[in-house]
């Protein structure tokens, strides 16, 4: 639109040059007119000749109307009252900084990334419905609502620990907010989370204080442990010990049962008879009468009858 206003000035200024000077150099009048004319023809063509760069939709206007229709990347004819504005419709990325609160109230300082993009289709909407600025007016305010709102939903602690779970729920929660406005969340990402220093350290010194407490549980389950093998060990030993006794034992009484039941009397008196060393027996007066007394020699025994 600015070239049509030069050329129409530019016409005007070369026929006001003409009709001024024709009286008087008639040839100078004519050289202007043809100037101004020319000049007039060539800002007037340039201002219907639009370009549109690459990964780009035009959006075409009629005196700030927007038509029905949009233009691709390249050379495009138009009327010289038309204007064209270039829409980016590639993938844009934008970062934010941004200061929240958990649902316990602790301050988190967070730097946000967000890929997003318009498509061709939607272009001529976006335009007419908000503009060129569509990032300020529309995407840092969904950004920061959103991740306020999701942050608040969690504590610190589940923050830390679910940070996956926390960046796909404002990922959800900005691309429904966006949808409405035809633009495309392609990705995001939480590049950063910061706590305060008061905070940090009392994490740190709770997990200080968990990593010693499972320490000594594992300290003392270990000595359990090595107890109660020790005294399995003993209960072994000492079951080991016992039936080695009641083993011995058996023994003996078989051995005892077996020598009794092989004593007779015609045994007992070979026996006397062979211990004798052909002595008579002595005999030592009692209370009941005389007792004899057998002596066996070496034996070193000694058999009183009763």
């Amino acid at each position: 639109m600015f070239l049509l206003f030069l050329g129409v000035i530019a016409a005007i200024v070369g026929v006001i040059v003409f009709l001024t000077v024709r009286t008087k150099k008639k040839q100078a009048a004519f050289g202007g007119l043809i100037v101004g004319v020319l000049l007039a023809v060539l800002l007037i063509a340039s201002s219907c000749i639009s370009s549109v760069p690459t990964g780009h939709t035009g959006v075409v206007t009629t005196f700030g109307r927007v038509e029905n229709y949009t233009l691709d990347s390249g050379l495009h004819f138009v009327l010289p009252w038309q204007s064209v504005v270039k829409m980016d419709n590639r993938v844009q990325k934008e970062t934010v900084e941004l200061s929240c609160f958990s649902s316990d109230i602790q301050e988190v300082s967070m730097v946000y990334t967000v890929n997003f993009q318009i498509k061709k289709s939607d272009a001529m909407t976006i335009y007419s419905t908000i503009g060129t600025d569509y990032y300020n007016t529309v995407i840092a305010p969904a950004i920061a609502e959103s991740v306020k709102i999701v942050t608040a939903r969690y504590n610190a602690e589940e923050i830390i620990g679910r940070r996956s779970e926390l960046a796909q729920a404002i990922e959800e929660d900005i691309a429904t907010k966006l949808i409405y406005y035809n633009i495309e969340l392609v990705s995001t990402s939480i590049e950063d989370m910061d706590f305060t220093d008061a905070f940090t350290n009392a994490v740190e010194e709770k997990q200080v204080a968990e990593q010693n407490k499972l320490r000594a549980e594992t300290e003392a389950e270990q000595k359990v442990i090595e107890a109660e093998a020790e005294a399995e060990i003993r209960k072994t030993e000492a079951d080991a010990a016992a039936y080695e006794i009641i083993t011995r034992a058996e023994a003996e009484a078989e051995a005892n049962e077996l020598i009794s039941n092989s004593l007779t009397q015609e045994l007992i008196d070979y026996t006397y008879a062979e211990k004798w060393d052909g002595k008579l027996p002595t005999f030592v007066a009692g209370e009941n009468g005389m007792t004899p007394v057998f002596d066996f020699g070496s034996s070193g025994v000694t058999q009183a009858e009763n």
